[in-house]
């Protein structure tokens, strides 16, 4: 199995697309290797089924061009914390060996999403753990961001990645899941506002892009304060 540099995990098909499919993208532009887990096979989703969505999910890594794509098979709905699924878990980050991973936002109206982004931070831990599953070698990232898309009103984002390349590649693998998303107007952690799906997706990544002056963004946000070695070249002018 081939090992990734930056690993995005998320509680079903189509959350990746949708909260970080465009620093997947941006990612591989910069030469560095990407991969999916997703938790769950989305099986209570009112629209679709959990086979369709599994099928748009392939569809989707290939637009998003990513190394490897998993589903840890754990139940819709019911993602839990457990010394099992962590273990679960690490025993597929270790395989996948990434430096970086993402999941989604600490906070969450879906009770799947902020499970499991606590769930990945403690996976990530006991990866690192030479006596939990020992037939697999040990392996920790270096470190865990969440993805604050259409969230932001939990926190401000510690970081903004300039997606402006990447956006359109992202809208299109989110397009793959056209039994979710056709004729929507909210998904996932999106609220609507009467806007149909894919434009109020667009105009999100607009004012995140804003934010670090660029036509559109992706806003992440770790526990950690960032390090900055030399002011004079910080970014993002202040008038």
């Amino acid at each position: 199995m081939a090992t990734v540099d930056v690993l995005a995990i998320a509680s079903h098909p189509d959350d990746i697309e949708l909260i970080c499919g465009g620093t997947l993208v941006r990612s591989r532009m910069l030469g560095r290797t990407t991969g999916i887990i997703d938790l769950t096979r989305g099986e209570l989703g009112t629209r679709g089924s959990a086979k369709l969505r599994a099928e748009e999910a392939g569809r989707s890594a290939k637009v998003l061009g990513v190394e490897v794509r998993e589903n840890l098979g754990l139940p819709d709905g019911g993602v839990t914390n457990t010394p099992e699924t962590r273990a679960r878990l690490a025993v597929a980050i270790r395989k996948l060996a990434p430096t970086i991973v993402i999941t989604h936002s600490l906070q969450g109206r879906h009770p799947d999403h902020h499970v499991a982004a606590q769930l990945v931070r403690d996976a990530c831990f006991v990866a690192g753990l030479a006596n939990v599953e020992k037939k697999v070698s040990p392996h920790r990232p270096r470190k865990v961001l969440h993805a604050l898309s259409y969230r932001e009103d939990y926190q401000k984002p510690t970081f903004v990645v300039d997606i402006s390349d990447a956006f359109e590649k992202k809208l299109e693998a989110i397009r793959c899941y056209a039994s979710q998303f056709d004729g929507a107007t909210k998904a996932g952690e999106l609220y609507p506002n009467g806007e149909p799906l894919y434009d109020l997706i667009r105009h999100h990544a607009a004012h995140y892009g804003a934010l670090i002056r660029a036509r559109y963004g992706e806003p992440f946000y770790t526990p950690e304060t960032m390090r900055v070695d030399d002011v004079s070249t910080l970014e993002v002018s202040a008038f």
